[in-house]
């Protein structure tokens, strides 16, 4: 008796395992699934190179996984480079930051040599070519290139002689960098431009025709103040030098 009744509950305890098993919930199956093939997908990701994020996954389950995977991986990329303390202009490229300053230096002077040469005895032009605005705007521009561009080697490649003298090819090397020449750019424009003021006043103070020198001061300074000096030797008479004597 004691047998038969072990036996009957053994085959009872055997009927009923499958109803048990066939029992489990088949969301907790499926999510033991999706969890392991995360598991192994972060580790796969994480064993890559930074270049192999881009990679297509191929189920569903798992492109949902790595998709947020790399969008937080990117995030923490973005933020660590936005925290960096690495010199830039509001990290923004300098071949821009170059292009623009040399855009807008050029500009700038534009309107000053207009009416020097369109309108040299308007009043508003006497006014103008008096004002200092111009060269602050440009001295401004150039000593924000300057600290821009300047490098610990600068001062080493602008006297790189051994009598701390400038040479060419140190100078060369120097302007190989964007921002510099545009710096370089914006100190030609201020001094060119001081000194067709200069050509501009002499002329208005002794009567001299100015506009062609002033126009070769824009593009060729010296040549325009070459001009000017030829141009006054030529046309000061002598009524003109006894008058300004007296």
């Amino acid at each position: 008796m004691y047998f038969s009744s072990s036996t009957q509950i053994s085959l009872k305890m055997n009927c009923w395992a499958p109803v048990l098993v066939s029992k489990v919930p088949l969301n907790t199956q499926r999510n033991q699934t999706a969890s392991l093939a995360l598991r192994e997908m972060k580790s796969d990701l994480l064993s890559q190179r930074i270049g192999g994020f881009g990679t297509k996954l191929s189920s569903g389950g798992s492109s949902l996984g790595g998709s947020r995977i790399i969008t937080q991986l990117n995030l923490q990329r973005t933020l660590s480079r936005r925290k960096s303390p690495t010199v830039s202009a509001c990290w923004v490229p300098s071949s821009e930051v170059a292009s623009t300053a040399f855009t807008v230096g050029t500009a700038a002077v534009l309107p000053f040599y207009t009416v020097m040469v369109v309108a040299p005895k308007a009043e508003l032009t006497r006014k103008a070519m008096k004002s200092s605005i111009p060269y602050i705007v440009l001295g401004l521009l150039y000593a924000y290139l300057l600290y821009l561009s300047w490098t610990p080697d600068t001062i080493r490649l602008m006297f790189a002689s051994k009598y701390w003298l400038p040479e060419l090819s140190g100078i060369a090397k120097m302007f190989s960098n964007e921002v510099t020449l545009a710096s370089a750019w914006i100190h030609l424009l201020a001094i060119d431009l001081f000194a067709a003021r200069q050509v501009y006043h002499d002329g208005l103070q002794n009567d001299i025709e100015t506009r062609h020198s002033v126009s070769l001061c824009l593009l060729f300074c010296p040549v325009g103040i070459l001009t000017h000096c030829i141009t006054k030797a030529l046309t000061s008479s002598p009524e003109k030098k006894q008058h300004r004597t007296h």
